[in-house]
């Protein structure tokens, strides 16, 4: 059963954030913490800032609805509850923007290389997936009500059974403090949460571009054929903008396009 984190070790991780990570909760297996969350969202009992994490997620969810599995004990695997009532349903991927970009800059802090693969995927540019993101968002009336951030991020984990993934352990060749990366991990996302809510969107995006995983560089990409071309930017709705050999523009929503 799920119980409230009250570990002193915990709390003092935190203790420099605002609101972030102030409601922790800690559950040693759980089937996804992103569900948990929103059963919990629904019977009121989570507020803006709460975090359920666990050491081992036995159903995690991916984007697309892959199935994302991390080894007990091993990897970071949390979500936390946000509530970005001043962006428009339209603006959803602002959100994913900032989220993105934190994770990505928190782990350049240990190893060079880490990009953000549109959408929400984290990359070591050579060797491969080391973590993605899942947005969830709660709609009402007035807007977004709520935002289940569910991230995974390999850590500690031995990947290299895993063909196009792989962790900080593998990277490094060495064990880290996960609490240690939570740590800063979360003082980042809160940091660039409010720069979002004060309007700093521009300045986001540009962080965000050069952070971006193949970004002004000729690929492979297929969208029912394969094709070469270079990402160019990011729309308004969050499309990814592609700029083919040809000279044309195409934007592509989740699932359209794929890297190659």
């Amino acid at each position: 059963m799920p119980y409230k984190l009250t570990n002193k070790r915990m709390y003092k991780i935190l203790a420099n954030t605002v609101f972030l990570g102030k409601d922790i909760h800690f559950l040693t297996e759980c089937h996804s913490t992103n569900d948990l969350a929103l059963e919990k969202i629904k019977r009121k009992e989570l507020a803006e800032g709460s975090i359920i994490i666990t050491d081992a997620q036995t159903k995690g969810r991916g984007q697309r609805g892959n199935r994302w599995w991390s080894e007990p004990g091993k990897n970071l695997t949390f979500s936390l509850v946000l509530s970005p009532f001043f962006l428009d349903p339209s603006e959803q991927f602002e959100l994913n923007i900032a989220v993105s970009l934190a994770v990505a800059e928190t782990l350049s802090g240990y190893v060079t290389g880490i990009k953000v693969k549109w959408p929400n995927d984290i990359m070591h540019e050579v060797c491969g997936k080391i973590g993605g993101i899942l947005i969830e968002n709660i709609l009402n009336q007035k807007g977004i009500e709520h935002a289940i951030v569910g991230i995974g991020l390999n850590i500690n984990q031995q990947m290299l059974a895993l063909p196009s993934s792989t962790s900080m352990s593998d990277l490094t060749g060495r064990e880290w403090d996960k609490w240690e990366i939570f740590r800063l991990l979360i003082q980042k996302i809160e940091q660039y949460y409010i720069f979002l809510k004060k309007g700093q969107r521009r300045r986001l995006r540009e962080l965000y571009m050069e952070n971006m995983f193949r970004f002004g560089t000729l690929g492979l990409f297929n969208d029912g054929a394969d094709f070469q071309g270079k990402i160019i930017g990011i729309g308004e709705a969050g499309k990814l903008i592609i700029e083919k050999t040809d000279g044309s523009h195409n934007h592509y929503a989740f699932k359209e396009v794929r890297y190659l």
